[in-house]
């Protein structure tokens, strides 16, 4: 059987800083500026995303299930290889991001009794990138991904 395609999982807004999230089924990215509803707006970092896969093997790493929710991603996404993303593009629909750095976590990731998980997201980029709207457009859950990667120079 084949692997199922790449696919957005779940959409989490942060509407503050050190707010909990609040799962939607869907989202509008406003390009140049970020997620309506999100509290960061403009910037490079408009948008981050994390891999379920990688989520996951932090977690068994951590000997621990978590809801990817605590990570504080706005994207998760399955079936894409964000550990190599970054300088590409992902398209979600007709949202266009173009994919600039690595969300390294910080030691708050650790709070909640849940010590460990900082380090256990460090390895391979599982802590997820960040990147910048393009274009943008109705984010909906089970919207199929694309990841598009430059040429190597």
């Amino acid at each position: 059987m084949a692997d199922p395609s790449p696919a957005l999982v779940a959409i989490y807004l942060r509407p503050g800083a050190r707010h909990p999230t609040v799962e939607k089924q869907s989202a509008l990215a406003v390009a140049d500026v970020g997620l309506d509803g999100d509290h960061a707006h403009g910037g490079k970092r408009q948008v981050t995303l994390l891999s379920l896969e990688s989520w996951r093997l932090a977690c068994a790493e951590l000997g621990r299930d978590l809801e990817p929710s605590i990570r504080r991603a706005n994207l998760l996404v399955s079936g894409l290889q964000l550990e190599s993303s970054i300088g590409g593009v992902i398209t979600i629909g007709e949202v266009v991001l173009d994919i600039l750095g690595e969300t390294r976590p910080c030691e708050l990731i650790d709070d909640g009794g849940r010590t460990g998980l900082q380090q256990a997201l460090r390895p391979q980029r599982r802590g997820g990138v960040y990147g910048r709207i393009r274009s943008g457009g109705k984010l909906t859950v089970g919207m199929e991904c694309r990841l598009s990667l430059p040429p190597p120079s």
